[in-house]
């Protein structure tokens, strides 16, 4: 995929982004698909907010896909066809409020789908280590973005970024179909953030946050460095989904240590523990983005080094994070909500 091309695409998958927003903004109030301040008590937004988001990023994609001829690449359909069963569990999520096994429940099947479509780990000869591995960080990955839109804007910046940075390695490891959907799904992430950016106009919901870390976690598995040994690139996805890993990881750690169920929503975040450390909302979330920039970058420069080099850099990163963690553990936070 030429220079020409890339910009091409992300200007008509960011337009397209733009000009579906109001109009899908429109529909979620006529539908009734409304985040409702006070519903709970972690829900202190003003005002009554569609949650338009996912719908904003799926159809951009899947159109601008369908432009591009996207339908038309046996290899890239898995991407295209296995996150409708995510957005649809996640769009029924937002309307009537699933229970959390049926969320799990569309989450491994949505994995089932990508894995019976082709897509999936292949670090072991034994085939059931791959597709339980597959289903961990499919599983995990979703989760992990569904967990981390706490603020405006957040997770669909982080989104973006992760996006734009698989966009860069697909074009250098020559993935032309990995390189286009990467690059939709950027176009699509800066248009729906300049609706979803502080104060929302409108929110992602668990459709667009699970759609977002579900196909970036696809995304991640159907990468393939080339002219890199596996035992320096293994890690790539991991940094690049760095900031929503840690931020699940310090909620998980925190409610399993204090004797709270996981599923129970709150103000426990990264994000929530920035702010009543001093930051402004703006500055806590811009802080993460700056996280998720430099986490992919280093995993990029470590990506050419020798292995052993690499796998230091990223135990030392990884180490930092659990100091982080046990920190920002510390820092106080409000009362969590009985629900997602």
């Amino acid at each position: 995929m030429n220079t020409y091309t890339t910009f091409r695409v992300i200007f008509v998958s960011g337009i397209t982004a733009l000009a579906l927003g109001p109009l899908l903004t429109w529909l979620s109030r006529r539908a009734g698909l409304i985040d409702v301040p006070g519903s709970a008590p972690h829900k202190l937004h003003r005002g009554r907010v569609p949650i338009a988001g996912g719908m904003v990023i799926y159809l951009t994609v899947i159109l601008v896909g369908f432009w591009e001829g996207e339908f038309q690449q046996p290899g890239i359909l898995p991407l295209l066809v296995s996150p409708a069963v995510i957005f649809l569990f996640g769009l029924l999520d937002d309307w009537k409020n699933l229970a959390p096994q049926w969320k799990f429940a569309g989450q491994l099947i949505g994995a089932a789908v990508l894995i019976a479509c082709g897509i999936q780990v292949r670090l072991f000869h034994q085939m059931w280590l791959n597709v339980l591995l597959t289903l961990v960080w499919m599983i995990g990955v979703t989760n992990a973005y569904n967990f981390v839109d706490s603020m405006d804007g957040l997770a669909t910046g982080l989104g973006g970024m992760a996006a734009a940075f698989f966009m860069l390695v697909t074009i250098e490891s020559r993935q032309g179909e990995l390189a286009l959907f990467s690059t939709i799904l950027l176009g699509a992430c800066l248009g729906a953030f300049y609706f979803n950016a502080s104060p929302a106009i409108f929110f992602l919901g668990d459709s667009g946050s699970q759609l977002l870390g579900f196909m970036l976690g696809a995304l991640a598995i159907a990468y393939t460095p080339i002219g890199y040994s596996p035992y320096a690139s293994w890690y790539v996805p991991i940094l690049l989904a760095g900031v929503p890993i840690f931020d699940a990881t310090l909620v998980i750690f925190s409610r399993l240590r204090r004797g709270r169920p996981v599923y129970q929503a709150g103000r426990d975040h990264t994000y929530h523990r920035l702010v009543t450390l001093g930051m402004s909302p703006n500055r806590a979330v811009l802080t993460m983005h700056i996280a998720a920039m430099l986490l992919g970058s280093l995993a990029f420069i470590a990506l050419g080094l020798r292995p052993l080099l690499a796998n230091a850099i990223f135990v030392a990163v990884l180490s930092l994070g659990i100091v982080i963690l046990l920190l920002l553990d510390r820092v106080p936070f409000e009362p969590d909500s009985p629900h997602l």
